[in-house]
């Protein structure tokens, strides 16, 4: 009744994981998931692919493939990117049968209570081609902030965009062609109808700034209705007979994909499930927090949120933990244009637990930051495998010696360096940036401790070592599983006696 379910909103399948990817919602899943674990609470991990946006479908159109080879082989790298960084992923969800009956069990119950509703809906269209032009098949200007791309939530300002509402719209894949408008029917949720359940909800839901900002500018204004179908042909048909020929919007698959990638967890750690939407039922005693960039907020933290309450008998996400764009030299990260880094490819050259320092230490929380080769591998040898080997070496001088006394002075030591990093790992304020500030803190005061060890003061280092490594497990996890015996969070602060043990060495990164 205490379990945990982490998420973090599939990226499209459209390619591979970039450092800008992993920097933001999928290492910080990762690393609370692992601290959460570790205390010895129950804790499940989702994420997957997302295989029927239309991205996928303008992607392959420019590489020459075929949208569902691309899909596979996309989610194919994926997963092995985040093998590479050490992102255990327990459920990680695509499409098939399973995944199709579940969207449609969710919206039928929707469309059964009365909850959809049917709506003439402006649309840019193609009359050279016969197409609706929607999300990555369209281009123009935010209605909201003026800020250039496509239609359905701006990777600006997180505000949703009806593809009738950008400004000078034009084809993705026909920049030339002539765009008209038309009107088409459509069902829709009706998110205002819902505002005062989601006044109350964001009331006492903990929030970082930009989401928070987001949410007040969101409900200045009635909350526009949010399209449930679309006229266009690849996703899922929708099952209504009112809308033929169309297919459930993809950016509405958010709250069953969720539970779908739940279900995939449970079971990868052995459990049995009578439900794919079990441990979102109010009586499984379930907190569901989400790790996601802002521009993918809008669709869970405020329609979602809406669609389980109009269900009723769901548990609510207890918070959306968000973070800002991540920079490759102060330019956003480009796979069209080769400006990347690929996950995979770094892990290649590099640690990953140096990576993992690295880029939790500049994780874009509040802000725009920025990653370079230069500083990863500057600050690395500066912050952490400088006085870490150090560290690790003068301990080594004390193997074989016996049990070493530890005293009072040292256990408090231990215990303020314990309390400091589980103020980084506490969910309503969880921060990467601060989880990796005390690591590095910390680690520069057992190097100052260690440069001057006496007999008196070795067992005080070695215990101290040992709580420090156990509290930045989740971050440098190759460096713990080959220095401790498990990864639990320390339990022995007020331990009398230590026995020194022969520590590994970080490896470098070389530039």
């Amino acid at each position: 009744m205490n379990r945990l379910v982490v998420v973090s909103p599939a990226p499209t399948a459209n390619g591979d994981l970039h450092v800008g990817h992993l920097a933001g919602p999928f290492l910080a899943a990762d690393v609370c998931t692992r601290h959460s674990r570790s205390t010895g609470r129950e804790t499940l991990y989702g994420t997957g692919m997302h295989f029927t946006q239309n991205y996928v479908v303008t992607a392959a159109k420019h590489l020459g493939v075929a949208p569902e080879d691309l899909r596979e082989r996309s989610a194919e790298k994926v997963q092995q990117t985040l093998a590479a960084l050490g992102i255990d992923v327990d459920g990680f969800g695509c499409t098939g049968d399973r995944f199709t009956k579940l969207v449609l069990g969710f919206y039928d119950r929707l469309h059964s209570a009365g909850k959809l509703e049917l709506r003439t809906t402006r649309f840019p269209f193609l009359p050279s081609t016969g197409e609706y032009l929607t999300d990555a098949l369209v281009t123009g200007d935010c209605p909201f902030c003026l800020a250039h791309g496509n239609a359905g939530v701006c990777e600006s300002c997180g505000l949703p965009i009806l593809p009738g509402d950008l400004l000078d719209p034009r084809s993705a894949l026909h920049p030339d062609a002539e765009v008209v408008h038309r009107d088409a029917d459509i069902l829709v949720f009706p998110v205002e109808r819902y505002r005062a359940d989601l006044e109350a909800y964001f009331a006492k839901t903990p929030m970082r700034p930009h989401l928070a900002q987001l949410i007040e500018i969101a409900m200045r204004a009635p909350l526009p209705d949010f399209p449930i179908t679309m006229p266009t042909s690849w996703g899922i048909p929708a099952p209504f007979p009112e809308v033929p020929d169309q297919i459930i919007y993809p950016h509405m698959e958010g709250m069953p994909w969720s539970m779908f990638t739940t279900a995939l967890a449970a079971e990868k750690r052995g459990g049995v499930l009578t439900a794919d939407d079990e441990l979102w039922r109010d009586e499984a005693g379930t907190t569901v927090v989400y790790f996601a960039g802002l521009d993918a907020t809008y669709p869970f933290a405020i329609v979602g949120t809406a669609m389980l309450t109009a269900l009723g008998g769901y548990v609510l996400p207890s918070q959306y933990v968000t973070n800002d764009f991540y920079e490759l030299a102060n330019q956003k990260f480009s796979t069209s244009r080769g400006h990347v880094v690929s996950g995979r490819e770094l892990a290649a050259e590099v640690p990953r637990d140096l990576i993992r320092f690295h880029l939790s230490a500049t994780s874009p929380e509040f802000q725009r930051t920025d990653f370079t080769h230069d500083a990863l591998y500057r600050v690395t040898e500066q912050r952490l495998t400088g006085p870490w080997n150090r560290v690790a070496a003068v301990v080594g001088q004390w193997v074989d010696r016996g049990p070493l006394l530890v005293s009072a002075e040292g256990r408090r030591s231990a215990r303020v360096m314990a309390d400091r990093f589980a103020d980084g790992y506490d969910l309503r304020r969880f921060s990467l940036t601060a989880v990796a500030s005390t690591l590095a803190e910390q680690l520069g005061r057992l190097d100052r401790l260690a440069a001057s060890v006496t007999a008196a003061t070795a067992g005080d280092l070695c215990h101290q070592v040992d709580v420090f490594l156990r509290c930045a497990a989740p971050v440098l996890i190759d460096l713990a599983a080959a220095a401790l015996p498990d990864c639990s969070w320390p339990n022995r602060l007020d331990t009398r006696t230590v026995v020194p043990a022969r520590l590994p060495r970080l490896g470098g990164a070389a530039a």
